[in-house]
């Protein structure tokens, strides 16, 4: 029998809130129905049709999809699945999903990820002895209790030293990335992407997505001083978040009228050294584009990375020769933040818009891109990257 082809027929996503922001008092579940909700009104998908739910998530513990098919009002049968991958969650869960449909083990799936950083439960380690003191354990996995594997910011940091990157190209890029984000609020590129939880202009945009000047970011401290590259404004923080997708089957598309979808050339993971964390999403990216014949880079029409830091998405374009102007054209990480488990899901959310809407719907102007990639790093030293393709009914 020939594998079934998976559809992605809709994709929404949450405004990302600061940690203690706009989010402070929802919980994952309360994130994700409306988020959920608003992508199966677009698409005309019932919450009877779905037969599983598989969610992205990397700090709450437990299996909390299951508890977000309950709120979002899916049926007591439906299937619900947790995945943690840590900051690669929201992607591999959309992966698992396609996997899923392509098996021909479901019709209908919604995946995405859902990050309420400011609600999980605390992590304490218990003490070996009962002389020792309980400590906190950091979202980072490390190989021992004290683990000396660099955070994220602490790996970029060596990237940008090795690469000879300057605090003034980091900055200098932080704020293009933030002015792009600018215009597409402009052009009205977020609407009918983000779901506001309550109808207010504040929840209608990403908290963290000021438009701070290049004199503010060079007024920053650096997280390692006297003479790092790194600090606040040039690197993404954690955030609260959700973004869901509805993925169906062939035949579920061909009843809906064949949508314009999007629909998985390949993927790829790749592991690398922790202390060379930040360079991950660009192998996983050589990785994923070795699977490929036919298709160079230059056909790839935009990249969403969610980088950790200005360093890492700088060498990210210059290390795969990637047009800088494809990735983030509408801001990265560093601007809207980065939603933890959440972060890869938002990636395929920002595809979606990009590739598939029209600028009276939100999307963007001109030409659509009909390949565009959703690539970034995890925690541990790990990498993930996907491409996708556009597909319509007059394509087929």
């Amino acid at each position: 029998m020939l594998p079934v082809s998976a559809y992605i027929i809709a994709a929404r996503r949450s405004a990302l809130g600061r940690i203690g922001g706009m989010h402070k008092w929802r919980r994952v579940e309360e994130l994700s129905a409306p988020v959920i909700a608003a992508a199966l009104a677009d698409c005309g998908v019932k919450l009877r049709e779905i037969d599983e739910l598989i969610v992205g998530n990397a700090s709450e513990g437990g299996n909390p999809a299951r508890l977000i098919a309950l709120t979002a009002g899916m049926a007591e049968t439906c299937a619900a699945t947790t995945v943690d991958r840590q900051c690669g969650s929201g992607l591999e869960a959309i992966l698992s999903a396609i996997r899923l449909i392509t098996c021909g083990d479901a019709e209908v799936v919604v995946a995405g990820g859902a990050e309420s950083i400011s609600n999980a439960p605390w992590r304490i380690a218990k003490p070996k002895s009962l002389y020792q003191i309980p400590h906190f354990m950091r979202l980072e996995p490390g190989t021992t209790d004290y683990s000396d594997e660099p955070q994220q910011f602490e790996a970029s940091e060596q990237l940008s030293r090795r690469l000879g990157l300057s605090r003034g190209q980091l900055d200098a890029w932080a704020m293009k990335s933030h002015m792009k984000a600018a215009t597409a609020r402009e052009k009205r590129r977020f609407v009918g992407e983000i779901v506001p939880i309550r109808s207010t202009p504040e929840e209608a945009r990403d908290q963290s997505a000021i438009e701070p000047g290049l004199e503010d970011l060079e007024k920053l401290s650096p997280f390692l001083p006297p003479d790092g590259t790194l600090t606040p404004g040039n690197t993404s923080a954690m955030h609260d978040g959700a973004a869901f997708a509805v993925l169906v089957s062939e035949a579920h598309w061909v009843r809906l009228g064949r949508p314009t979808a999007l629909k998985l050339v390949t993927s790829a993971a790749q592991g690398v050294p922790p202390d060379r964390e930040g360079r991950a999403p660009a192998e996983a990216f050589r990785k994923m584009m070795s699977r490929i014949n036919g298709l160079e880079i230059g056909q790839i029409g935009v990249v969403e990375l969610s980088e950790s830091s200005a360093a890492q998405a700088l060498a990210f374009g210059a290390e795969l020769g990637i047009d800088p102007d494809i990735i983030n054209p509408d801001g990265g990480a560093v601007v809207r933040g980065h939603p933890f488990g959440a972060a890869g899901a938002v990636l395929v959310t920002r595809l979606f818009t990009r590739m598939t809407r029209g600028a009276s719907h939100g999307g963007t102007d001109g030409n659509r891109p009909t390949h565009g990639v959703a690539a970034l790093g995890t925690m541990g030293g790990m990498g993930l990257a996907a491409l996708f393709e556009v597909t319509t009914a007059e394509a087929r």
